[in-house]
């Protein structure tokens, strides 16, 4: 139930503007208000907007946290031919640094000519078309589901590494953890920066002093930093002893494409930079570039220590030689970086590695419950998604996008079993999709603006934009290739196959949208008034729910009123003949036979039979309606009526109006006292004094 505020001033020609403001005297919403809070009015959209301190850990939280699994991703794949290949490690996380540097620039660039938010999308849409659009759009929305199931099934690894004993429980922690993201994400973006903002800056923090402390250790004081896994041996998988020739590009080139996870998540501040302060396209760009910077630095270190700590990490841990695979699940490569430089596993160190790991990674599925509702919203104005994602929910946000990204992840998480290796086979296809296919639009823009520039000052700055972005281009198109190659098989055939389904529904979608708006554009046909209004009143019994609908249809004033009943048996009938007749109701009863004793269909053949002999003429069917106060109670009544307007909204020239009657059970349902006036319903149910002049109505 809303109250409805005094009129508060009057616009136009005689518009009145009424404020609503919220009741929570509803106890239905008591839950709802428990999760949420109270909800924001919205004038006070400002207000959440974000400034640069917290848009880092909503934004950037999935490219910074990709540091606990990308060098583990990239010695997954070298030791499945032994430990031949791990000096290969260093090259290519240098590769990986030198890619995310470009990206960034890259998108730089987009955030300053692109600043409404739609990233990648709309920069594909403007300057390659709806199709090239279309498919960063699908590359995206894959993208973003999988960085919640990928960034949360990482983090409940990384509970595990710290409590073994919980192994047996995984994929109940990951649907728990997005459930509790879910949560937090609806009640505000200002509300869940605040929260998040802390563990990033804890992780950050964390690693910073992981690596400070590992590198002095091993470089300064001479303490060498030794790995639990350093010890171990490996067994090569079958098929990879002798790597060779093609063979041994193509293990490479696999091996660098995991490494590309470090890149996840840089384009979620192109697509949020309607939600930084102003100035908003100089904060994103600013933003971009310290989230660069720290996911470098952090990734470079801690690749560094996992080497000089001769970590060991493999697919599949029975491939250690000596270590007890059944016993105990295989630690990660953070985990056990942290072990090392910290002095073990039972260390305050390593503990709050662990913890602060985590907590980012978990968080880190943010980025993608910010970049998927505001692409969702993009793509629902453009009429490529269901209205309801435009739509904001109490809080400001996106409510219907954040539950539709939370439904599909805790699909995946179940499906796959949480399994983080799993999973990773399907991720960044989509990111370097949309990478490739922005980055070449960003050069077909700066084409566009440097033709009609004449400004040489302005004009050596697009040059050099355009530049960066072609690189960017250039760079991202030969991973993606990389990464479509070497995954497909592994995985990421899923997600090649999901984008055309996505991309066939967006297409359907805007195709509907657009049949339905040109149906609906005003004609000569739509202000044409009917010949005339013939009222028909649908009567079972004699009631009051029936006396009051006949009084609503007279008052209307129709050419034509007709009070109808269906005779499925005989006593009933003559007994409501009789009742017509003994309250001397002054509407004619008109009764049609139903041998086969069905309501519906003699009721439509009715309606048919007034249009066919007058197409011109409008046919108004009056059906009452019982309001119950109990949800089993629908069960009970209204049956009839429902399926009579089911069928009724589909005749043409035909307008269904229901005539609500409040039983008891309704009564107080606003939560609001009955006082001593009229309560809501009296007047339905003839309780006012205005009700009482006539015994029909």
């Amino acid at each position: 139930m809303r109250e409805v505020a005094p009129d508060r001033h009057i616009c136009g020609r005689g518009v009145r503007t009424i404020a609503a403001v919220p009741s929570l005297s509803d106890l239905g919403q008591l839950p709802k208000r428990l999760v949420l809070g109270r909800p924001v009015r919205s004038d006070r959209a400002g207000e959440s907007l974000l400034p640069k301190h917290l848009a880092l850990p909503i934004f950037a939280s999935d490219p910074l946290s990709s540091v606990a699994y990308a060098t583990q991703e990239i010695l997954i794949f070298l030791t499945l031919a032994g430990t031949s290949f791990l000096f290969l490690t260093p090259w290519l996380a240098a590769v990986v640094v030198l890619l995310l540097t470009v990206v960034v620039l890259s998108y730089r660039q987009v955030v300053h000519a692109y600043p409404s938010g739609g990233g990648d999308y709309e920069v594909a849409m403007k300057n390659h078309g709806r199709f090239a659009g279309l498919v960063v759009a699908s590359a995206l929305l894959t993208d973003y589901v999988l960085t919640v199931a990928v960034s949360v099934s990482s983090g409940t690894d990384n509970i595990i590494s710290a409590f073994p004993g919980l192994a047996e429980h995984r994929v109940l922690i990951a649907v728990s953890l997005v459930g509790l993201l879910v949560a937090m994400n609806l009640r505000g973006v200002r509300e869940s920066g605040k929260t998040f903002a802390v563990p990033t800056y804890a992780f950050i923090a964390c690693i910073m002093v992981m690596i400070v402390t590992g590198l002095v250790r091993e470089l300064v004081t001479g303490s060498d930093v030794v790995a639990e896994s350093a010890g171990y041996a490996i067994t090569p998988e079958p098929g990879y002893e002798q790597v060779t020739g093609l063979a041994l590009v193509f293990f490479v080139l696999r091996a660098f494409a995991s490494g590309c996870t470090a890149l996840t998540g840089v384009e979620a501040i192109a697509n949020g930079v309607p939600a930084f302060k102003p100035p908003k396209s100089r904060n994103a760009a600013t933003t971009l570039a310290l989230m660069g910077g720290i996911a470098a630095t952090m990734f470079a270190g801690v690749t560094a220590l996992a080497l000089l700590a001769d970590v060991k990490y493999v697919e599949n841990a029975c491939d250690l030689v000596g270590f007890d695979c059944e016993g105990q699940p295989q630690r990660t490569v953070i985990a056990q970086v942290a072990a090392a430089v910290f002095g073990g596993s039972d260390s305050f160190g390593f503990f709050a590695v662990q913890a602060a790991t985590a907590l980012v990674l978990i968080l880190a599925a943010n980025t993608a419950f910010n970049g998927f509702p505001l692409l969702g919203s993009v793509l629902a104005q453009d009429r490529y998604m269901p209205r309801q994602l435009h739509t904001r929910g109490d809080k400001l946000v996106y409510s219907n996008g954040i539950l539709l990204l939370a439904g599909f992840a805790i699909l995946l998480l179940v499906v796959f079993d949480a399994d983080s290796t799993q999973l990773i086979q399907m991720y960044i296809v989509g990111v370097f999709t949309s990478f490739s296919i922005g980055q070449w639009g960003m050069v077909r823009h700066w084409n566009r603006e440097l033709r009609a520039e004449t400004d040489p000052g302005t004009r050596g700055q697009m040059q050099r934009s355009r530049v960066i972005n072609a690189v960017g281009g250039t760079l991202t198109t030969v991973v993606l290739a990389i990464v479509v190659v070497t995954k497909f098989a592994g995985g990421a055939w899923i997600v090649i196959a999901a984008m055309p389904v996505i991309f066939l529904l967006m297409r359907s979608i805007n195709r509907h949208y657009s049949h339905v708006a040109e149906q609906l554009v005003p004609d000569t046909d739509a202000r044409m008034k009917p010949s005339k209004v013939h009222a028909v009143v649908l009567v079972s019994k004699v009631h009051k729910p029936t006396l009051r609908a006949l009084a609503f249809a007279r008052a209307t004033r129709p050419d034509v009123l007709t009070a109808l009943t269906v005779n499925v048996d005989d006593a009933d009938t003559r007994a409501l003949q009789q009742d017509w007749e003994r309250y001397d109701i002054p509407v004619p009863l008109t009764v049609v036979d139903s041998p086969y004793r069905e309501i519906t269909r003699p009721v439509l053949d009715f309606v048919r039979d007034i249009r066919r002999s007058s197409p011109r003429e409008l046919v108004v069917v009056f059906v009452p309606q019982y309001v119950v106060g109990h949800w089993w109670e629908n069960l009970l009544h209204n049956q009839s009526a429902l399926r009579l307007r089911t069928r009724l909204q589909f005749q043409p020239g035909v307008m269904i109006t229901s005539v609500p009657w409040q039983l008891e059970s309704s009564l107080d349902r606003d939560g609001g006292p009955r006082g001593d006036g009229p309560a809501p319903g009296d007047m339905r149910r003839g309780l006012t004094d205005e009700a009482e002049p006539t015994p029909y109505g």
